[in-house]
């Protein structure tokens, strides 16, 4: 982690997204020059195809001031909706209600990523569902409790999208990155996702798990940022491989 985080500091993204535990590494580098933290104040086992009887998601204590401490700019919650586990979905809401609060005490803005599931016995470890219809619902309740930032999955039909930007209002939205694919689907998507008038990304795997992660992170952030256009923004990628 050390050294995954070393390589996006120097490909100079935004932020990054940390748990309390991983957070120091980026923290304890001296500088300004360096990226935000995000900190994510939630802990859950939803994740896997071989799943434990009993799901969970539970937040960190203080979660606010702990992120206080770390001096991160702003903090993440889940959301979930997963067929047939109305509890958890309970739990998240616990802690969305429990958090905003607390937020707003110290003006911590708050994201919230509402995350639907497809069934484990379907998909199995990710479990994303795409669908529109199961995302607005969802994107709007987050939106309804209080969050600052929506943090979503992209719809199966990129050119829908549109309509969860719209639900949210004036709550800027971005967008996950989703499961491992090619570097011309993800530029795809991520300038078809611009132009749907998200507010930014937020990708874990497929920039950390690339073979060139400073490369992609500067082509995703040419194509936020610059409106770069997916083949121009690839140059990133391929000239730092050279």
């Amino acid at each position: 982690m050390r050294k995954a985080i070393d390589v996006l500091i120097a490909a100079a993204p935004d932020a990054i997204q940390l748990t309390v535990g991983l957070a120091p590494l980026l923290q304890e580098i001296p500088g300004r020059n360096k990226p935000s933290l995000v900190l994510r104040t939630d802990v859950a086992n939803v994740y896997g195809k071989d799943l434990p009887r009993t799901l969970f998601s539970r937040m960190i204590q203080s979660p606010v001031e702990q992120a206080l401490r770390l001096d991160a700019t702003c903090v993440v919650v889940n959301l979930f909706q997963i067929p047939n586990q109305p509890e958890v979905a309970d739990q998240c809401v616990q802690n969305i209600l429990a958090i905003k609060p607390e937020c707003d005490r110290y003006g911590m803005p708050l994201m919230i990523e509402p995350l639907v599931f497809q069934p484990n016995t379907i998909a199995g470890g990710y479990m994303v569902d795409g669908d529109l219809k199961k995302i607005l619902p969802l994107v709007r309740q987050a939106v309804e409790m209080g969050a600052d930032i929506i943090k979503a999955d992209p719809t199966d039909d990129v050119s829908t999208f549109h309509r969860v930007v719209e639900i949210s209002g004036r709550i800027p939205v971005l967008v996950r990155g989703g499961g491992r694919a090619p570097d011309n689907i993800i530029l795809q998507r991520t300038e078809a996702l611009i132009k749907q008038g998200v507010s930014g990304i937020v990708y874990g795997r497929n920039v950390i798990q690339h073979a060139n992660p400073a490369g992609m992170t500067k082509a995703l952030m040419a194509i936020v940022h610059d409106g770069a256009d997916a083949v121009s923004a690839s140059h990133f990628i391929n000239s730092l491989n050279a």
